[in-house]
C-alpha cells in the first residue's frame, strides 16, 4: 500500500469514528444483545442459544446499516465539501482515493465489529457463566460477518460513484435483500422454463451470494462449519468486492466532476 491510498484510508477511518450515528448503532446494537439476556431468561434451557441468533444478528444487521449509511457518502461528501478537488489537485489518482476510502471504511467496520462481537460474548457469560470449547465458532460466524461487510462496503462506493446518496442507499439495500435470498434465487431459476429462467439465472449469479455467509443458526446450534466453506467463502467476498471496487474505478475515473 503506498502512502497516499494510506493517508486517505487513515482519514477515511478518522472520520467515520467521529460519526454521531456510528456510536448511536453501536450502542443499540449492544442494547440488543443486552435484550437477548432478556429474552433469554424467558425461554427456558434455549438461552445460550437466543443470545446468539439475537446477538449475531444484530451484529450483521447494524453493521451493514453503517456500512451503506457511511459508504454511500464517501465520494458525495467530499464532491459537496469540495474537499475532493483539494485532494486531487495533488499527486493522487482517482482510483487511489477509491481504494484509500474503502480500506478507511472497511477498518471502521472491522474494528467496530470487534467490540460488538465483545458485547456478544459478554451476554453470552452472563447466561452460561462459562465459555466452552464450541463457542468459539463464533469467531467463524463473525469472520463471515466482516466478509459479508467487504461485499456491502465495495457496493455502495460502486453505486455512490455515479448515483445521489439516497439512491445509492437504495441501491445498496436492494442488493443486500436479494443477496440475503440469493440461494432461493437460484432454485427459483432452477424451476423457471424459457426467458424467466434465463433472466432469473443471470440474477441469481449477478447479485451478491450472501445467504451463504449466513451461518448463524447453525453456529447456535453448535454445529461445525466445514473448512471448504470459508474458504469458498473467503475467496467469494474478495473476487465480488474487487470486482465491484473495480467497477467503482473505472466509472470514477471517467466521471465528470465539474
Amino acid at each position: 500500500m503506498n502512502r497516499r491510498i494510506a493517508y486517505i484510508a487513515s482519514n477515511t477511518f478518522r472520520e467515520a469514528v467521529r460519526d454521531r450515528v456510528l456510536y448511536n448503532l453501536i450502542a443499540f446494537a449492544l442494547l440488543l444483545s443486552g435484550a437477548a439476556i432478556l429474552v433469554g431468561q424467558i425461554s427456558i434451557e434455549i438461552e445460550k442459544l437466543v443470545v446468539i441468533n439475537l446477538g449475531l444478528t444484530a451484529v450483521s444487521l447494524f453493521g451493514v446499516v453503517i456500512a451503506i449509511f457511511i459508504g454511500i457518502g464517501l465520494v458525495s461528501k467530499e464532491i459537496e465539501k469540495r474537499t475532493l478537488y483539494t485532494v486531487l489537485s495533488r499527486p493522487v489518482r482517482r482510483w487511489e482515493f477509491i481504494v484509500g476510502k474503502f480500506l478507511g471504511l472497511a477498518g471502521t467496520l472491522v474494528v467496530n465489529t470487534f467490540f460488538m462481537a465483545i458485547g456478544v460474548f459478554l451476554a453470552l457469560f452472563y447466561v452460561s457463566h462459562k465459555f466452552v470449547k464450541a463457542d468459539a465458532l463464533i469467531l467463524i460466524a463473525l469472520y463471515f460477518i466482516i466478509l459479508e461487510f467487504l461485499i456491502v462496503c465495495s457496493l455502495s462506493l460502486l453505486f455512490s460513484s455515479f448515483s445521489s446518496p439516497l439512491l445509492s442507499a437504495v441501491f445498496a439495500f436492494s442488493l443486500f435483500v436479494v443477496g440475503s435470498f440469493a440461494e432461493d434465487l437460484r432454485n427459483f431459476a432452477g424451476m423457471a422454463h424459457g426467458i424467466s429462467r434465463w433472466l432469473a439465472t443471470a440474477a441469481a449469479y449477478l447479485v451478491p451470494n450472501l445467504s451463504a455467509f449466513n451461518v448463524i443458526s447453525s453456529i447456535a446450534h453448535e454445529q461445525p462449519v466445514a473448512g471448504q466453506l470459508i474458504l469458498h467463502n473467503t475467496l467469494y467476498a474478495l473476487f465480488y468486492a474487487t470486482m465491484a471496487l473495480s467497477g467503482a474505478v473505472l466509472i470514477f475515473e471517467h466521471r465528470d466532476l465539474k
